[in-house]
């Protein structure tokens, strides 16, 4: 690889720039920016970059981005994003800048990514980025760095200071890497079939420095998938009482969580509000076409069993359900609307199955010949969730974005929205589980409505309720 000579700032240090890119196609459309998630990966990055060096966040959740000087520039990458990370990552290297891309977007499709950047790394890019930097600095940079799945002790704090101040809580990951394959999902691909857990104690540390007072876990499941984890996850909340740390949070887990009413008790003494449970759909045949494994063993017709047993604890329920499946007509939509509508679940969160690399479902549909925007890396700004990228079966594409359209409307029209609030307060008793998922609810009611100005913080919502 012929390496391009870093062009250094007249400074003691060296400046690296870390960029989180933002799909501009559909940015007014997409972001919210009360729901999104501080940039955890970047981060973590800068936690492990030495002191000989000034880190900076560029972050298109809040700001278009602006050229700035830099020594390195680092450029995480999702799907959706990836031609606008491109983009930019192109910017500086015309200047004789190296940029380096990583990410999932980055791990599943290295090839393509390595056309538009200096250096990719694929994988957890925490367990290589010293030797990155080291490299750079004796002018050995690699075209390509693999990070290896390695346990999860002592891993580094992120660097929240150089978050933007304007998001509404802070997050935290306690655990990677996911036994299921679900059709859709490529976390088992990415971080891996193991699941690795961080040592609590680690981990309560962790929370202790962060000063927000709402705390998102990011885990793709935070009680796992065995009675060792369970166990795990109840040490971890009982050391959060034992500290006196005083959080609202919210977290990820499968529906099994309602199985455990020792998990949902310390959860939620511990200051859980609301779970998002991915729940997909209320047929089993559509299950079985997403390999759903855990909701098919606990079967469809206990669904709102489950969900009493959350509400009895205090929590609410982020239901997320997915549309466009390869079984679904025009009135397997509308069913799974009214589902979501009359069910137990508090929020709900409605996208249309969407076929991003490394997953089965691309893979087939690629043999099929079914996707509808190929050209890339320009056509991955449609495959956001909310957009139709493929042939269906039952309909066509333009049925399929008429019928979600309605769907929307149906869920988060104001009606609905205030009436699951109500339903929520009661089934629950708790008026911070109400203001979770209400709040949850007016965030997806502005975007499906364009009301980009609207106010539905959760302070503001408490207050109303109380």
């Amino acid at each position: 690889m012929n390496i391009i000579k870093r062009s250094m700032i007249n400074n003691t240090n060296k400046k690296l720039l870390l960029i989180n890119p933002f799909n501009q196609s559909k940015r007014d459309d997409l972001i919210d920016k009360r729901s999104i998630s501080p940039p955890l990966g970047l981060g973590m990055i800068a936690g492990l970059t030495p002191s000989n060096w000034d880190v900076e966040i560029i972050d298109e959740n809040f700001d278009i981005f602006k050229y700035k000087e830099a020594d390195l520039v680092g450029i995480t990458v999702l799907t959706s994003a990836a031609y606008r990370a491109y983009e930019i990552s192109e910017i500086y290297r015309k200047k004789g800048i190296i940029t380096i891309l990583g990410g999932i977007h980055v791990s599943m499709l290295p090839d393509e990514a390595e056309q538009y950047a200096d250096v990719v790394v694929t994988g957890e890019a925490e367990v290589v980025w010293k030797q990155v930097l080291s490299d750079f600095d004796a002018d050995k940079l690699k075209k390509r760095y693999v990070g290896e799945l390695v346990g999860l002790e002592n891993s580094v704090h992120p660097r929240r200071d150089l978050f933007h101040p304007e998001y509404t809580y802070s997050n935290i990951q306690t655990t990677r890497g996911c036994p299921m394959r679900c059709d859709f999902c490529s976390v088992h691909t990415f971080n891996g079939r193991n699941y690795r857990e961080r040592p609590v104690d680690e981990v309560l540390d962790e929370i202790e420095t962060i000063d927000d007072e709402r705390l998102f876990f990011v885990d793709d499941n935070l009680i796992g998938y065995t009675k060792k984890s369970a166990k795990r996850a109840i040490a971890l909340f009982k050391g959060m009482i034992a500290r006196g740390i005083k959080k609202d949070w919210y977290c990820q887990a499968s529906l099994n969580i309602a199985d455990n009413e020792e998990v949902l008790k310390y959860a939620a003494e511990s200051g859980c509000r609301m779970i998002l449970i991915g729940i997909e759909s209320e047929k089993i045949d559509q299950l079985q076409e997403t390999n759903k494994k855990m909701n098919i063993k606990i079967g469809v017709d206990h669904y709102e069993e489950s969900f009493q047993r959350i509400h009895k604890y205090g929590i609410s329920v982020l239901g997320a359900l997915v549309f466009g499946l390869d079984s679904d007509s025009i009135e397997d939509i509308e069913n799974r609307t009214q589902f979501a509508i009359n069910s137990g679940i508090d929020a709900m969160q409605a996208t249309i199955v969407t076929p991003l690399p490394g997953t089965n479902l691309f893979k087939r549909l690629v043999k099929e010949d079914r996707l509808l925007y190929t050209n890339y890396p320009k056509d991955w700004e449609h495959y956001h969730f909310l957009e139709v990228s493929h042939k269906p079966i039952k309909m066509t594409a333009e049925e399929l974005s008429t019928a979600m359209e309605k769907c929307w409307t149906a869920l988060w029209n104001k009606k609905t929205v205030y009436k699951k609030m109500l339903t929520t307060l009661k089934q629950t008793k708790n008026v911070k589980a109400a203001a979770w998922a209400f709040a949850s609810n007016t965030e997806r009611h502005d975007l499906a409505f364009g009301n980009q100005k609207a106010s539905w913080d959760i302070d503001k919502i408490l207050k109303g309720l109380h």
